[in-house]
Parts: structure tokens; C-alpha cells; sequence
């Protein structure tokens, strides 16, 4: 399927608007800012979740304690194919998430996850949100190690990112 220059033309504004929505997604369960990830689902949404079915307050309850007991998360984007048709659009999107988490005996483990969100976004209003989604996992990997933080980047000592509102952004940008 290939989709004509000027039809995405005239789509311009909603597919951007739908890739936003997709990173407010990524932004917001990273940072464990439920407010930010709220913003991508209509509240009568579903999302089916590698094993998890409900709407965004239950998929805030559900994924942020797992969330929240790990040290890092990001997930990255890519990919976005989109068909619009009027207020709906149906968008699958890849997906990549490095995981940093923390195991029963006191050990540190990177989990990397790659799938696809198959979403059905609906625009009401002025703007898109998830009305629908499926995440289907393609790849993972599991290494039983993690980087050592206490030796620093390159030897260069750094703070990892945190988590709303500590997060450094939250006082540099305005982006809620």
C-alpha cells in the first residue's frame, strides 16, 4: 500500500498529531507521569498488554508499580505507518524498550523488548488518542548483568535520568 503525496499532504497535521501522541505514550510510562500518559488514551479506551485488558486508570494501576520497581526504562518509536479515514486512523508502530530491572536476590538485569502497537486512534475534537491498542511483542532479550553505575559512563560519573517530578526536564521544559 502506498499512500499518495498529496493525500499525506492534507493528513499532515493529524499524522503529526498521532506520532506526538505516541511519544506522550513513551514520555509518560518512562517517567511514571500518569498525567502525560493519560494524555495518549481516551478514557474509554482498551489496551490489551502482554496479558493486561482494561482502560487507561486500569493500565496506570497495573503498569506503574512494574514500572516503578525498575531503576531505568525507555521505549523508542519507529516506524509509524498510518491509514486516516476521517476521525479514525489505524497506526501500527514499533517498538524498542530497554529495561533496567531489579531481581528478587539483590541483582540488576537489562531486559530489552521489541514489538508493534496496533492502535485505533480516534480524533474527537481537535485531537488524536488512543481509542484501542494491541501490543505485540516480536523479540526480547534477557541478560542477567547490568551496567555498573558506581564506575560511571566512559569513567565520567553521572546521574541516570529519574522519574516525574524529579526527572531534570520536568524543570527545563514545559511540555505537559
Amino acid at each position: 500500500m502506498t499512500t499518495p503525496t498529496s493525500q499525506i499532504l492534507n493528513e499532515l497535521a493529524d499524522r503529526e498529531a498521532i506520532k506526538e501522541c505516541l511519544y506522550r505514550y513513551s514520555r509518560g510510562v518512562d517517567r511514571l507521569d500518569a498525567d502525560m500518559l493519560r494524555s495518549a488514551y481516551w478514557p474509554d479506551c482498551i489496551d490489551e498488554h502482554m496479558g493486561f485488558e482494561g482502560n487507561a486508570e486500569e493500565f496506570i494501576a497495573w503498569a506503574f508499580p512494574v514500572m516503578g520497581s525498575m531503576d531505568q526504562a525507555q521505549h523508542f518509536i519507529s516506524n509509524v505507518l498510518m491509514a486516516i479515514d476521517g476521525d479514525k486512523a489505524d497506526v501500527e508502530s514499533y517498538f524498542y524498550g530497554f529495561h533496567r530491572i531489579n531481581t528478587p536476590d539483590g541483582q540488576k538485569n537489562d531486559v530489552i523488548g521489541a514489538g508493534r502497537y496496533v492502535d485505533n486512534f480516534e480524533k474527537r475534537g481537535d485531537e488524536w488518542r488512543i481509542m484501542k491498542r494491541l501490543v505485540v511483542t516480536d523479540w526480547f532479550r534477557h541478560y542477567p548483568d547490568s551496567a555498573d553505575w558506581s564506575q560511571g559512563m566512559l569513567g565520567i560519573m553521572i546521574e541516570p535520568g529519574g522519574r516525574y517530578p524529579d526527572d531534570e526536564s520536568y524543570k527545563r521544559l514545559k511540555l505537559a
